[in-house]
């Protein structure tokens, strides 16, 4: 759909009113210009949360939380950057365009949502009235509670019946065939009598079988997943690729994960519904499952936008250890320090789902801290399996095998230490830089990609108080005189390229709020240090005041500049002489500090 635009995100901002946002999830209490509450985020007694109106800012003094009415979006409701921007785009009836110009087709995505809805309704109650799938979730051990909270359902043993209730004009089955709840036939299954119906052609996909509907960020059902009652197969039939529904970045769970409000730090990948459904019902309630498909790259960039840690676990069969396998080769690209990634395989005949009910919650979460197996060491125990031996021919045929796995992961301080491990596992007496040339892997000194490292402008210094001061004025950016704003080139201090950054951006497009200004940085290296800074006190109290202290700040650091490069060249001068060229930058530069504001009131 691509990608959405800053201009939209600038505009979401600016009619945004993160008091209102943050005010429908918590209870906020006016206390001056700002709004204060109990920080949702950690527990206290004592409010430290505060929300400010004129930045459309929020900030807990107490945990440290801050950020754009997006950024409550994305961490109390746990929605991912694009669908918290739908969410506060819909409260405001605005459409999300992308960068094609075209608007998201949120008008036919909702109707086919609201069918999606109804259907999964028509299956709940189905399952309340038949017997033979209720004694099956019974069987099972699913709770009522647990039921419900997941929508679970049945399909009935028919092959018609959605497309009869559903189906009944030409439009609503076209509907239905985009859905994948129908199917177009070629001919007539052999079981199935003809239909008398202008929807002869069509039959229902799910039938006879207990269904699990698939909810996206938002909660909205955009498919579903059967498992079939006893024998038959396929075990599980998943919904296809629809216009609401690609799985291979959809995890089962993750919205149910989101609501239940315990705190987040890791996700746990399972292979089934039911053991999703298991663990939630004893409150291990991290649990997801991919749908019908190896764990993605996308699936994996998802998750660490939510927590730090994801867990993978398996059953210890061939099937199993062939899926963990497949999900590390995924992961690699997504190794990054900050991030852990680990591996639990769980005792022969067991899943999940059967192992939680026989030794309880306590006992499967010591599994997931004690068993789990960090990406590296597991590794380690696959590679040391495929090639046993010890000699210089087998360290070498690992050392073949294991370069396109390390190729994978980005260089950095990761890859560094994957190495060092890999070397002390296969023996190699040599340094980590030696190994990785064995290897023919650059191991990296820096995460690619990272860019500059991002800047922390020193305290109380000029370049924080310039930065400090557009970050919480940012339309004062636009009133500074150009031959300041020009001069800024020659500072050098730290911190100057993100200053000479900020009065291009908001010269060239004005922002009204702290809000907009954050949310244009956010991603970037730059983007953490302004946040923090965001929630500094404002240095003056209004634009006027801001836009004076702003010139004030940037003569002064024009003119240390200048008094730095002209003292270099007259010791320069004194001790080899100058060129003309140098010459004639000494007289620019006595110039410069002479029609300086602040060097003419010295003087």
């Amino acid at each position: 759909m691509g990608l959405i635009p800053r201009s939209f995100i600038d505009e979401l901002i600016a009619r945004a009113n993160i008091i209102e946002v943050v005010g429908s999830r918590i209870a906020l209490k006016k206390a001056g210009r700002e709004y204060k509450a109990c920080c949702p985020f950690h527990n206290e007694k004592t409010p430290s949360f505060w929300v400010s109106p004129d930045k459309q800012f929020y900030h807990c003094f107490g945990c440290g939380a801050h950020g754009t009415a997006l950024s409550f979006l994305m961490e109390h409701d746990r929605l991912p950057f694009p669908e918290a921007v739908e969410e506060l785009a819909a409260s405001l009836g605005l459409e999300v365009p992308r960068e094609s110009g075209a608007p998201a087709p949120r008008r036919e995505a909702a109707g086919l949502q609201d069918l999606m809805a109804s259907i999964a309704r028509f299956y709940a109650e189905s399952l309340r009235t038949n017997d033979r799938a209720r004694q099956y979730i019974a069987r099972r051990g699913l709770d009522r509670d647990i039921v419900e909270r997941f929508g679970i359902g049945y399909a009935p043993s028919s092959w018609n019946e959605v497309l009869r209730r559903f189906g009944a004009t030409e439009e609503s089955r076209r509907q239905l065939s985009e859905l994948g709840l129908i199917i177009e036939r070629e001919r007539g299954p052999a079981a199935e009598p003809e239909p008398r119906a202008s929807s002869a052609r069509f039959y229902d996909r799910f039938r006879d079988r207990i269904m699990f509907p698939i909810r996206d960020g938002r909660g909205r059902i955009i498919a579903f997943g059967g498992r079939v009652i006893g024998e038959g197969e396929p075990k599980y039939l998943n919904s296809p690729e629809t216009t609401l529904f690609h799985k291979g970045r959809e995890l089962y769970g993750l919205y149910e994960t989101r609501q239940s409000r315990a705190s987040l730090s890791r996700l746990l990948v399972v292979e089934g519904y039911i053991d999703v459904v298991r663990l939630h019902q004893f409150n291990i309630s991290c649990a997801v499952a991919t749908l019908g498909t190896a764990t993605t790259p996308e699936h994996l960039k998802r998750i660490f936008q939510l927590v730090p840690e994801v867990i993978f676990a398996f059953d210890g069969d061939r099937a199993g250890r062939a899926a963990a396998w497949r999900a590390l080769q995924n992961a690699l690209p997504e190794a990054l320090e900050g991030r852990e990634i680990r591996f639990l395989f769980l005792p022969e005949g067991e899943d999940p789902d059967t192992l939680v009910a026989k030794e309880g919650r306590d006992a499967f979460e010591r599994r997931l801290t004690a068993d789990a197996l960090p990406l590296s060491e597991y590794l380690v125990r696959e590679m040391a399996e495929r090639f046993p031996a010890r000699g210089a021919d087998g360290r070498a045929r690992a050392a073949q095998a294991v370069r396109p796995l390390i190729e994978q992961v980005p260089e950095g301080i990761y890859r560094r230490l994957l190495v060092e491990r890999l070397a002390q596992a296969f023996g190699f007496q040599r340094t980590p830089e030696g190994v990785a040339e064995l290897l023919g892997i650059p191991i990296g000194r820096r995460r690619i990609g990272a860019g500059a490292a991002p800047v922390t402008v020193g305290r109380g210094s000029l370049v924080r108080q310039a930065v400090r001061l557009l970050l919480h004025f940012p339309s004062a950016a636009p009133g500074l005189r150009e031959g300041t704003v020009a001069a800024v080139a020659q500072v050098e201090e730290p911190g100057a390229d993100l200053l000479r950054e900020l009065l291009a951006d908001l010269r060239a497009d004005p922002a009204g709020t702290t809000a907009q200004v954050l949310e244009r940085w956010r991603d970037r290296p730059d983007g953490a240090p302004l946040a923090r800074l965001a929630a500094a006190e404002a240095l003056v109290p209004d634009r006027a005041a801001a836009e004076r202290e702003l010139e004030r700040a940037l003569e002064r650091l024009i003119e240390q500049a200048c008094r730095g490069r002209l003292d270099r060249l007259l010791e320069k001068d004194r001790a080899q002489g100058l060129s003309a060229e140098e010459k004639s930058e000494i007289q620019r530069l006595t110039r410069e500090l002479a029609h300086l504001p602040s060097v003419a009131a010295a003087g």
